[in-house]
């Protein structure tokens, strides 16, 4: 970063390298330093960078057509990108509603669902539900729906007031020795139904990310858990949203995340990996019903936004689910994901302040604790996880730590998110950078 900088950058006392090129699985600065971009940035580079059929389909559509707003138009990329998402995801057909991100995508979805009570006449749904430590964006709305303390305390007066949140299904830190997997999810979805038994018929909808993925680090819920949520939804009238933000699009290995839990939600939120970081874009799908009902109700979605369905970035998610399928990404997903796994269990499994190591496909966490046998986190204040992304930096490797990860305020993860296409020489370059961090950064104290 020059001295000179006019960005307002995330942080004002960092001097950030900048990045000149990319390609593969690696970002190169203008230094010359490369870096091995393990966590996707913020896991989006799913197919990694500098693909060449993202830039060549890219060229194409900006000889074609740049921009027509949605008021206006529609576009041949948009249309065949809504269809195509409608025929890969379980429980369809559905309607898709094009955004630029993944905030964008919560808030879309927060007010349709107020919309449609509002069409089925139940005008007294005001309450949204949601978990603590759960992300589903920075604009205000999705941040009121977020359970993510360290995000929520400065802007706490001014979020949405009608929002419960209730508690996460997170097994490594809330389950009893005594519980079975099943009595586990049993106990923590029955939070949700009493919470909306607490605000009988106020409820609109509720949002869960299926693999949390920021805030506590590639936590899977336990079997079952989402089908309690699931009955728990439809019985009480709301909608369930499944926050696929993150975990989506094959990242977990499989297209969708909610397809392992044998469950269809009434909408889905994607970001991310959907554009594989090539263009800001981001959807909402809702089931075709639910659009039925807004046809023959007021026949207009209440909301919209500039850059609705741009034809660039639509087309770019369209190649980047052509290459998914045509390359069987999702299956390798799966497959890099256990092996990233195994060699991180075969690195970490007997180190002293590894308290879990979990995930689901190529979206895998490890979580530091100060003691493994109390699950004791690091003091919030040493912010391990800060020193360990810092570190990582310093030994050529992008991850994505996290703080709160134990109860809001204190506990450390390190969170990795490589794109599809990582080798296995890549995974293992990744586990001993990964582990030279996190050394150096328990050692400086």
């Amino acid at each position: 970063m020059h001295q000179t900088s006019r960005i307002l950058h995330r942080s004002l006392s960092t001097a950030y390298p900048t990045a000149v090129s990319a390609a593969g699985c690696y970002i190169r600065d203008s230094a010359g330093k490369q870096y091995l971009d393990a966590s996707s940035g913020i896991a989006v580079s799913c197919l990694g960078h500098s693909h060449p059929r993202m830039l060549d389909a890219i060229k194409r559509q900006m000889e074609r057509l740049q921009f027509a707003h949605t008021s206006f138009f529609t576009s041949d990329a948009a249309e065949e990108l809504a269809e195509t998402l409608s025929k890969s995801a379980a429980g369809g057909p559905w309607r898709v509603f094009f955004v630029s991100g993944g905030s964008e995508a919560t808030e879309a979805a927060l007010k349709l669902s107020r919309q449609l009570q509002v069409e089925r006449g139940e005008l007294k749904r005001d309450c949204f539900f949601s978990r603590w430590y759960s992300y589903h964006g920075n604009t205000l709305g999705a941040l009121s729906v977020s359970g993510n303390r360290g995000r929520r305390t400065l802007y706490e007066p001014i979020l949405v007031g009608t929002v419960r949140l209730v508690e996460p299904c997170f097994a490594y830190r809330h389950k009893h020795t005594s519980e079975s997997d099943g009595e586990y999810g049993a106990r923590a979805a029955l939070s949700l139904a009493q919470a909306m038994g607490e605000h009988q018929g106020r409820g609109i909808s509720f949002i869960a990310e299926t693999v949390v993925g920021a805030t506590l680090g590639a936590v899977p819920p336990v079997r079952g858990y989402f089908k309690s949520v699931r009955e728990t939804c439809s019985l009480n009238g709301a909608f369930m949203i499944a926050d696929e933000v993150m975990c989506g699009i094959g990242r977990c290995g499989s297209q969708f995340a909610f397809e392992a839990e044998g469950i269809v939600p009434d909408m889905i939120t994607l970001a991310k990996g959907l554009g594989a970081g090539y263009l800001p874009i981001g959807a909402l799908m809702v089931k075709e019903t639910l659009a039925e009902e807004i046809r023959r109700g007021s026949g207009a979605v209440q909301h919209g936004h500039t850059y609705v369905g741009h034809s660039i970035a639509a087309a770019a998610a369209l190649e980047v689910q052509k290459v998914i399928a045509e390359e069987r990404l999702v299956e390798r997903a799966r497959l890099k994901g256990d092996e990233l796994q195994r060699r991180l269990r075969e690195r970490f499994q007997n180190h002293p302040h590894i308290g879990d190591i979990r995930g689901r496909g190529l979206l895998v966490a490890l979580e530091l604790v100060a003691d493994r046998r109390s699950k004791t986190p690091f003091p919030a204040e040493r912010r391990l996880w800060a020193k360990i992304k810092a570190l990582a930096l310093e030994e050529g490797l992008i991850c994505y730590p996290g703080g709160g990860t134990a109860d809001g305020i204190a506990g450390d993860h390190v969170l990795l998110a490589p794109p599809y296409i990582v080798s296995d020489g890549e995974l293992d370059e990744m586990v001993d950078k990964l582990s030279r961090a996190i050394d150096r950064a328990i050692d400086a104290g």
